[in-house]
């Protein structure tokens, strides 16, 4: 047989093996039309709720749109005005302030809770839905409540500080920005680091015991073995509990809201609650809308300076 003759036999086999792997492949991933039904609730979802109401506030944000009264093609120049608004600054400043105050102490209590309930023990359930639970409960109930704790004179606050000789008692802690500032801090440092030992301590479970049994076996001690094998193995975790808490920080807003109205004065306001009097006391959702979109511009600057400064390094 010549090798012409043998080369068509060849071409003639391998057309149909081909074919059949190009059907089999098709039936495999079956697909186009599969993966459309699929994916196609979820695109409708997000460009329903979310594409076409950011488009929606872009245009308001160039618009002078009044609560009540006639709306205003202004183009840029709610932009420019926020750019000068010295009290959204002042606003923006004192939001990053209380950022910087309270993101370490929530990560660092979170991990000191996770330590102590990641062991599979005696009476650790009740313990984690103890620590757990004032996450649960809320900040905006927790925040009531404090409201009335707070007050001088009679308040628990005050009581416990008295019966310490810490103050006198009659502490007017919400009239005083400084001393709002430590008790409003003081109240989410307690109630919120709770996500992150949930987030923490999965994370320590997902260890192999191995890992510690072997270190041990080489003499490292319990620090050595926290910082030389938990911490960079939990590394992307801490990352997120980080990120979380610097958004959640920075976008804070019931706590202000119900225990200081933002102030006394401005001296409480964080950029949300700024936003929010704009729109609904000053009654300019145009002017609201475009300080909310600056907002989620340094949101998202904020949070990828913290992953390029969290990112993994080889």
């Amino acid at each position: 047989m010549s090798s012409a003759t043998t080369s068509a036999l060849g071409a003639a086999t391998a057309e149909p093996v081909a074919r059949s792997r190009t059907r089999g492949h098709r039936s495999l991933t079956h697909p186009t039309r599969t993966g459309v039904v699929l994916v196609g609730p979820a695109v409708a979802f997000v460009s329903v709720f979310v594409l076409l109401p950011l488009l929606f506030a872009v245009v308001i944000s160039l618009t002078n749109w009044p609560l009540i009264g006639t709306v205003e093609w202004i183009g840029l120049e709610n932009y420019t005005r926020a750019l000068g608004d010295a009290g959204f600054a002042r606003a923006i400043g004192y939001t990053l302030l209380y950022t910087a105050i309270v993101t370490a102490p929530i990560f660092l209590l979170g991990y000191f809770m996770a330590v102590l309930v990641r062991a599979r023990r005696r009476g650790v359930t009740a313990l984690r839905t103890i620590l757990f639970l004032p996450y649960v409960v809320g900040l905006s109930t927790l925040s009531f409540m404090l409201v009335l704790e707070a007050q001088p004179g009679s308040g628990a606050v005050n009581l416990v500080l008295a019966r310490l000789g810490l103050t006198d008692g009659q502490t007017a802690w919400l009239v005083d920005g400084n001393l709002a500032t430590g008790l409003i801090s003081a109240l989410v440092i307690w109630a919120v680091p709770g996500l992150t030992m949930m987030l923490l301590m999965s994370a320590m479970q997902g260890i192999p015991s191995e890992v510690y049994e072997s270190a041990s076996l080489d003499g490292a001690g319990w620090w050595s073995q926290e910082l030389l094998i938990t911490v960079p193995l939990l590394r992307r975790t801490i990352a997120m509990c980080l990120i979380i808490s610097v958004i959640g920080s920075f976008l804070a807003f019931t706590q202000f809201y119900v225990l200081t109205k933002g102030g006394p004065g401005s001296a409480t306001t964080t950029v949300v609650q700024y936003i929010y009097n704009r729109a609904f006391i000053q009654l300019q959702l145009g002017s609201a809308t475009a300080l909310s979109i600056l907002l989620v511009v340094v949101v998202g600057l904020v949070t990828a300076a913290q992953f390029w400064l969290l990112r993994e390094r080889d």
